[in-house]
């Protein structure tokens, strides 16, 4: 991709469209964008902040796109949406925000690509930090803000940017965009049912793998099995086919530690981030690091410090010995490794959940429900309100009631209210000293506003 190039970004506020935007803008390339979000008055925050870094914000409604500029837009974006009509009517060439990103990603002479159905963002922030504490000068870009980069003046830090040479990036099997990128360092998390079918996904991370010089695998994950079979490959788990293998894990109110052994040297590792699953995120991020010669012992000592992500069980605070706590588990693998991560220490869980679309229920509601069934213990409670709608023309004949009737068929308690007010309601009414309330979900911003909400009247009631 060359710099000095003008780009419009149709829907810049997305988890994956604004890091790209920044890494963009920061390149020397003019940058504006709209975002339906921005008209709807949501994450006033976020848009001021873009704009205070000089990318020109228009309203969702044709006015944005100039001639002479490249629209960048999710193919899932409709040509009837206006800022599109209006690009196709200027004809303006048009990149998918996967394309963008591919670009700048095979451009890189140490290129590492994370990809996995569950855990990509804080294994990305991981790599990202200990590459940044070895003064590697890496450009990142993930989908949620990495708190260790965050600020007062860089409080959406979901980019960094540093050397175009290395470049570490999260990447989408979801849409397919995966066989886009050539990786240097190809790290695979797990996988698991998503928005694909298990075969579709065992061919294209097998893809992904083979083309890197060195594939990251995970030896726990019974679906990524195939994938170990290649000569490129370097195991990490807890397995004792691992070659980073990790041992003595020991759940912590404040975190979690384990032991990592690789080439005959043992060391203790300590993060400040719960759950055996994040144990195996540090596991891949130590070994996709080692691929690029860090060596073991300044990972485990970078990642001492990894302050973790924005909603990746994020504890916003607590009162009245209630703690509230943000998440972005959304689909069943995610749903399980969070849930597992409460259940490592005492205390009732008070669970709200909002489906992040009605396609998602309708591709994996049964499973979804079977997760959040064996992972809640009998005294927690979970709240599911209807799924996140932002207009379109999807199928919603299928709801959050379905999903509830089965999570309670499987032996959970559940409750399906309709709105997010309600759910938030009956939390409050529930709450009692020693509980936690987890809030869970994808693709809306105000999620964390809402948990932020709760914590208020918690506070406001002492």
């Amino acid at each position: 991709m060359a710099e000095n190039k003008s780009y419009f970004f149709c829907g810049i506020g997305g988890s994956g469209m604004l890091p790209l935007a920044m890494i963009v803008a920061a390149r020397g390339s003019a940058v504006a964008g709209s975002d339906r979000s921005r008209d709807q008055g949501r994450s006033p925050d976020k848009f001021g902040w873009i704009e205070s870094h000089g990318i020109a914000l228009f309203t969702q409604d044709g006015s944005g796109p100039q001639a002479g500029q490249t629209l960048v837009a999710s193919a899932a974006v409709e040509d009837s949406v206006p800022d599109v009509a209006a690009a196709n009517a200027l004809g303006l060439p048009r990149m998918t925000r996967a394309d963008l990103n591919a670009a700048l990603f095979n451009a890189a002479e140490q290129a590492i690509g994370v990809g996995g159905t569950s855990g990509k963002s804080t294994v990305t922030g991981m790599i990202g930090w200990i590459l940044d504490r070895a003064n590697r000068k890496p450009t990142v870009m993930n989908g949620a803000v990495m708190r260790n980069f965050a600020n007062d003046t860089m409080p959406f830090a979901s980019a960094l940017v540093g050397d175009a040479a290395t470049y570490v990036s999260e990447v989408d099997e979801s849409d397919g965009s995966i066989a886009l990128y050539r990786p240097d360092v190809a790290v695979v998390t797990n996988i698991s049912l998503d928005h694909k079918s298990l075969a579709e996904l065992h061919r294209l991370f097998g893809d992904f793998a083979v083309k890197a010089r060195i594939a990251v695998i995970n030896a726990d994950d019974p679906e990524s099995a195939p994938l170990l079979a290649g000569g490129n490959v370097m195991r990490f788990g807890f397995s004792d086919a691992a070659a980073i293998r990790g041992s003595d894990f020991e759940a912590l109110p404040d975190g979690c530690r384990f032991a990592v052994s690789f080439a005959g040297d043992r060391h203790e590792v300590r993060l400040r981030m719960p759950g055996r699953h994040n144990a195996a995120n540090a596991l891949a991020a130590i070994a996709a690091a080692r691929a690029v010669n860090i060596p073991v012992g300044q990972s485990v000592a970078a990642l001492a410090d990894f302050a973790g992500l924005a909603r990746r069980y994020e504890v916003l605070g607590q009162a009245n010995c209630v703690t509230v706590i943000d998440d972005f588990a959304h689909n069943p693998d995610k749903v399980a490794a969070t849930l597992a991560a409460v259940a490592e220490l005492p205390g009732r869980a008070l669970l709200f959940f909002q489906p992040h679309g009605y396609g998602p229920l309708r591709q994996m509601g049964k499973e979804l429900a079977a997760s959040f069934a064996a992972g809640m213990r009998p005294d927690d409670r979970l709240f599911v309100c209807d799924p996140v709608y932002f207009g379109g023309t999807v199928d919603r004949s299928i709801g959050s009631e379905a999903l509830v009737a089965d999570i309670v068929a499987g032996g959970g308690d559940a409750a399906h209210l309709t709105t997010r007010a309600a759910c938030g309601a009956a939390m409050l009414d529930e709450a009692k000293a020693g509980d936690r309330i987890l809030i869970l979900g994808a693709r809306d911003d105000t999620l964390t506003e809402f948990g932020r909400e709760l914590l208020e009247k918690l506070v406001a009631r002492a």
